[in-house]
């Protein structure tokens, strides 16, 4: 599992690797900031959508994919509100990295994330097709980022179901993973 791109771990501490490419494709709503997302989750998306729409939910993509220097434009722009705030550069850097990750750092750019507003029809269908909630309420310590409800990861089915069934976050999903292939134990 570790080896599937889906899986890949992008957060404060997990860089992506240099020269990481993805393709995409459009999927989101006239509204979107970042239409894109990468293929295979996009066409696992407009699945998810469709049958949403059965069930008389819209579910909309309102921020997907973001190229490095996108994230780079919105981490500078951050910083910079800060830095005017009278921040040192230090400071500013570290208070900008608590709302925006900074460049190679962020999940938007494995075009892998979504955000949609149709949580509780997600809650229950969104492994179905392969998304898993990224930001959960109780895993804020281990994610280090805040409960986001709208933000949806995709990760494939096979591996929705196995995030799901063990009630992990994603960073301690990986964990636990990365002991199984070392053939340590995962109970201490």
């Amino acid at each position: 599992l570790l080896d599937d791109p889906r899986m890949v771990l992008v957060n404060h501490t997990h860089k992506l690797a240099d020269g990481y490419t993805i393709t995409t494709k459009k999927c989101g709503s006239s509204t979107a900031i970042n239409k894109d997302l990468q293929t295979e989750a996009a066409d696992a998306f407009f699945a998810m959508q469709a049958a949403a729409a059965k069930d008389g939910v819209d579910i909309r993509m309102q921020s997907g994919y973001r190229s490095v220097d996108y994230q780079t434009k919105l981490y500078n722009n951050k910083t910079q509100y800060y830095r005017d705030q009278g921040c040192s550069e230090a400071d500013a850097r570290a208070k900008a990295a608590t709302i925006v990750n900074p460049p190679g750092y962020s999940e938007h750019a494995t075009g892998l994330a979504e955000n949609t507003a149709a949580f509780r029809w997600l809650c229950q269908h969104a492994v179905e097709y392969g998304f898993i909630l990224r930001y959960p309420k109780e895993a804020e310590a281990v994610t280090e980022i805040p409960y986001e409800p709208w933000h949806w990861r995709y990760v494939g089915p096979e591996n929705a179901a196995l995030i799901s069934q063990s009630g992990l976050c994603f960073e301690d999903a990986i964990a636990v993973l990365q002991k199984l292939a070392a053939g340590q134990s995962v109970t201490g």
